[in-house]
């Protein structure tokens, strides 16, 4: 069996498109070029990969056959692009994955900084939840990755920053009524109050109202900056760190519940089985000492 590479990309395009001629369409290809391809590759395998001569069913072996196509041609295709990264870069690429309340309290800081000691090197900046940030490091799609935690669980990378979760909601609104209605410090069953615009941070907070709230929530967001928006037009209200909503805009209140208090850690981590360059070891000193 001699299966190249072009074999497997040809399959994927008309398996996915449905049809030989979209397939052909796509690869810039005759259909009958096409149709050789593949009966080339049925040969080599041994057995067919499409129910029919059209092209727009695949047996079982044939969806099996897809499957692993598609690992090893996007597997390829990120190889490739590494290595193009790095043949035109001559000073460098950083790539970062990181949550999005990371990106507003913590990378603009670090970039001003990074940038003024190594001005030619590339920044690429991804956000996304904690999962998204340790898968994109996994499968080096970024050289570094900045995550929320809960402080004492499974720890993994290197502290950063630790802050306490507040409540965020809108100035006069009825959970900012019932902040300052109250002669101590407020609970987390005020947030009981209105909506809860769901967040992944709002599962660090184990508590039962918070529990409650996100079971029922009707509206989630990722985005630092939406969340706000959405609380400041009266939303509802939700959970972010303090690190985050210091600068929070205008009509919009932020404070910590003591009964208790809830902090967030924020952790580096990155792929320890290759070597780092020069740049990102600046990068990644930079994080801590930004804090």
């Amino acid at each position: 069996m001699s299966l190249k590479l072009e074999m497997l990309r040809v399959f994927r395009v008309v398996a996915e498109k449905g049809t030989l001629a979209a397939g052909a369409g796509i690869l810039g290809r005759t259909p009958s070029a096409v149709s050789m391809m593949l009966a080339q590759l049925e040969a080599d395998i041994g057995a067919p990969l499409f129910e029919t001569d059209r092209k727009s069913r695949l047996t079982p072996l044939g969806q099996l056959v897809l499957d692993e196509c598609c690992r090893a041609t996007d597997m390829f295709d990120r190889s490739v692009e590494a290595i193009r990264r790095h043949a035109v870069s001559t000073v460098g690429i950083v790539r970062i994955a990181a949550v999005p309340s990371a990106t507003v309290s913590l990378l603009p800081r670090v970039i001003e900084q990074f940038s003024a000691a190594l001005p030619a090197v590339r920044i690429e900046i991804s956000d996304g939840e904690s999962s998204m940030v340790r898968r994109r490091v996994q499968q080096d799609e970024a050289d570094i990755g900045i995550l929320s935690s809960r402080p004492g669980e499974a720890r993994e990378g290197s502290l950063i920053s630790s802050d306490d979760l507040g409540i965020v909601c809108a100035e006069g609104g009825a959970i900012h009524r019932a902040h300052l209605a109250r002669s101590g410090p407020s609970d987390w069953g005020v947030m009981g109050l209105e909506p809860l615009i769901a967040n992944p941070l709002c599962d660090l907070v184990d508590h039962p109202t918070i529990a409650d709230l996100l079971a029922a929530a009707k509206l989630e967001a990722r985005n630092t900056s939406a969340i706000l928006s959405f609380v400041r037009r009266g939303l509802g209200a939700s959970i972010l760190p303090f690190d985050a909503v210091k600068s929070q805009p205008d009509g919009v209140e932020f404070f910590v519940p003591s009964h208790p208090v809830y902090r967030r850690e924020l952790r580096k981590i990155r792929d320890g089985q290759h070597r780092p360059s020069a740049a990102l070891e600046v990068f990644w000193t930079l994080l801590t000492d930004a804090t």
